[in-house]
């Protein structure tokens, strides 16, 4: 089935917003390696409204996102609607999101995020005015499958009568955040009950995990968040087929995602990487702690980059194996 801008004939592998980890250097190396769709940080739509310098930056792309999502979080129609004209004016943004899912307090205290679960009315009222409003191919839904209560197929057919062109479902509920178990009974019982493609979302960290949740579901595809976090490989094998990462495609894959951290943010890049350092270096290699301690203190990229050619070369890997 082909739906839009996007086609769901076969599994789509969509990269799920992460703030602060999914910025346009992440997002394009998990596209060149295998995700069908990328997705922009939550963008809160009061900001774009006031331009915020940092909220514009959000919305820059790689060339490699096409198509391209952009997610917004509002609870205000008004201000949702002159957000989405904001981005009417914007090129390259092919599909826009509304955040119905995020937990995080300040985000809910404001009406935003999950928050929207407690009043369907309303949530249905903001999906209509960002499908009426907007003049981009397609209009998606990020949910959970309640606040407190679990009430999926009720809050897929709100988003689903409103306009939404496919949802992705997180199953937990607002209350569950991200520790309890993920209810993927409830997802096959949205895409049982809609129309519309159903993309399912949580605790999908392993290529493995991803094949047992499709099957499941049935859904039309899985996104991935968290478990793409120090393992963006995940998309190439989802992409490929592929139980194993040969060594030498991870070492590309983190020299391609520091290269792009420099092009982004200047050298300023290399510190910020650090972070991604800290995490790639738990997957087995020999001395990683002495190398995050040596990347801690290193800011210059060209000698961090010599760091991370010689940490990740594949003979490190085995060394690690081997002791």
């Amino acid at each position: 089935m082909k739906s839009g801008i996007l086609d769901f004939s076969s599994p789509l592998f969509v990269l799920a917003p992460l703030a602060g980890l999914t910025d346009l250097p992440f997002r394009s190396v998990v596209k060149k390696f295998g995700a069908d769709l990328t997705v922009s940080e939550m963008i809160s739509s009061n900001a774009l409204v006031h331009k915020s310098k940092k909220s514009m930056k959000m919305l820059e792309k790689s060339p490699l996102e096409n198509p391209y999502s952009v997610q917004i979080a509002g609870a205000d129609e008004d201000i949702v609607r002159r957000a989405v004209e904001i981005l009417n004016g914007v090129e390259g943004i092919d599909i826009i999101d509304l955040n119905c899912g995020c937990p995080v307090p300040k985000i809910v205290s404001h009406g935003s995020g999950s928050s929207l679960l407690k009043d369907l009315e309303k949530m249905g009222r903001i999906i209509g005015t960002i499908k009426s409003s907007s003049d981009k191919p397609m209009t998606s839904v990020k949910i959970r499958i309640g606040f407190n209560e679990k009430r999926p197929v009720e809050i897929a057919k709100v988003c689903e009568a409103n306009g939404a062109d496919f949802i992705a479902v997180h199953g937990r509920t607002r209350a569950g955040k991200f520790k309890s178990e993920v209810d993927y009974d409830a997802i096959r019982k949205i895409k049982e009950s809609v129309s519309i493609p159903v993309i399912a979302n949580g605790d999908i960290t392993s290529y493995e995990k991803a094949k047992q949740v499709l099957e499941f579901t049935g859904a039309d595809g899985v996104m991935i968040g968290r478990g793409a976090v120090g393992n963006p490989w995940i998309f190439y094998q989802l992409r490929h087929g592929a139980d194993e990462i040969d060594p030498t495609l991870k070492r590309s894959i983190i020299l391609e995602h520091f290269d792009q951290m420099i092009t982004f943010y200047g050298d300023y890049g290399a510190t910020l990487f650090r972070k991604h350092l800290h995490t790639y270096s738990k997957a087995g290699y020999a001395g990683a702690s002495a190398f995050r301690d040596r990347v801690n203190r290193t800011s210059d990229p060209m000698l961090m980059r010599e760091i991370i050619e010689s940490f990740f070369d594949p003979s490190n890997l085995l060394a690690a194996k081997a002791s």
